[in-house]
């Protein structure tokens, strides 16, 4: 059998690991061939202390670890259940960050189901996996070792997403009630811990359209309880925005996280998302018309300069218009490994300059949830 050392002192084999003591925070790698697992491992050593295994070995760690990170194709049926062999392991690990060979909205969806707390192409660079390791407020930075517990509230949430997504991309039936679950698990975080803390959570753990539709989910139930809104609107709200964005999962995703600017094909292709996501929604149990109306129509402007279908005024009714505010601010402020995230502030100046476009009285009430609450 053959074995690579690393120079952290731990042994890397097809058959498992030998750990080594060491103060540098514990991590652990699983990959589905040596060749990933020592590439993987070479770029964490030089921070953390690691220890690799093949997922087809028997598992053999001993030690809980900081963070696990797991590369591996997930189109395999295999690796997918060497992975739920190890659940009650991965759980005990505060991040789990998944890299991809195959970033289909499917596996991607995949990998948040198994757990994923971040999801990466596999070819993502040395300095950005780095980074997503060693962020302090994770509690895996190069001064301790310990961790917390997994973040219920925003796992159920990516779980709900992932799980829209995998529904609309294999035409298999959506679990309403699972996805307005999570939303009130999200109302429930948001009233006890507040807007912020769950704004930092979300962009520390996902990325690309998952954190978009945390993070408007979120916002928007903020923005509701800013309001005093009662129970059943808050729910008609948290169900709103869940939904919103289901109609992506139609859309390529070299479009939806392309890193610069979108050509007008481009462009024509992502506005078709609102109508997708209501031909998808229209014929399930549970969702409401008013529910409808904000996945097609979130998009829509006051001054009729909107998508898809140019209503202007009293057309748009009072979820969209809350739902559409949220929205825009949530892109505004969401995290892009491409480019920096925009101040809550600045953010809510270009919601203010939006003249004509939003209803003046909410972005005004809103205002307290973009830069106080």
């Amino acid at each position: 059998m053959q074995h690579v050392r690393t120079r952290s002192g731990h042994v890397i084999g097809d058959g498992g690991i030998r750990e080594a003591g060491t103060a540098r925070p514990f991590l652990h790698v699983l990959a589905d061939t040596s060749d990933k697992l020592s590439g993987v491992c070479s770029i964490l050593e030089e921070k953390f202390t690691v220890a690799g295994e093949r997922l087809d070995a028997d598992s053999k760690l001993s030690q809980t670890p900081a963070a696990i990170v797991i590369r591996a194709e997930l189109r395999d049926v295999d690796n997918i259940a060497a992975i739920k062999k190890r659940a009650g392991k991965l759980a005990k690990a505060r991040k789990r960050i998944f890299l991809l060979e195959h970033t289909s909205h499917v596996c991607i969806s995949q990998a948040y189901a198994l757990g994923a707390t971040l999801v990466l192409p596999s070819t993502v660079g040395r300095t950005r996996l780095l980074a997503a390791l060693t962020d302090p407020a994770d509690g895996v930075s190069a001064a301790s070792g310990d961790t917390l517990q997994p973040d219920s509230a925003v796992e159920a949430a990516a779980t709900a997403v992932a799980s829209m997504f995998t529904a609309v991309t294999l035409c298999q039936p959506l679990d309403v009630n699972g996805t307005k679950e999570a939303g009130r698990q999200i109302a429930d975080r948001i009233t006890q811990h507040g807007l912020t803390e769950w704004l930092m959570t979300v962009r520390r753990h996902h990325e690309g359209t998952y954190q978009h539709c945390l993070l408007v989910t979120g916002i928007t139930i903020d923005f509701g309880l800013s309001l005093g809104v009662g129970r059943a609107d808050l729910e008609r709200l948290y169900s709103a925005a869940m939904f919103h964005d289901i109609g992506k999962a139609r859309i390529p995703l070299a479009i939806l996280d392309k890193p610069g600017r979108l050509d007008a094909a481009e462009r024509a292709q992502i506005e078709t998302h609102p109508t997708a996501g209501y031909e998808f929604l229209k014929d399930h149990d549970g969702i409401s018309r008013e529910i409808l109306d904000a996945v097609r129509h979130h998009h829509e402007y006051l001054d009729g300069s909107g998508y898809p279908d140019a209503l202007c005024g009293e057309s748009i009714g009072d979820i969209v218009r809350i739902l559409t505010i949220s929205d825009i601010f949530a892109a505004l402020i969401e995290h892009r490994h491409y480019k920096p995230t925009m101040p809550r502030a600045e953010a809510y100046d270009v919601l203010c300059g939006m003249n004509g476009k939003l209803e003046k009285a909410l972005v005004h009430s809103f205002k307290q949830v973009a830069l106080t609450r």
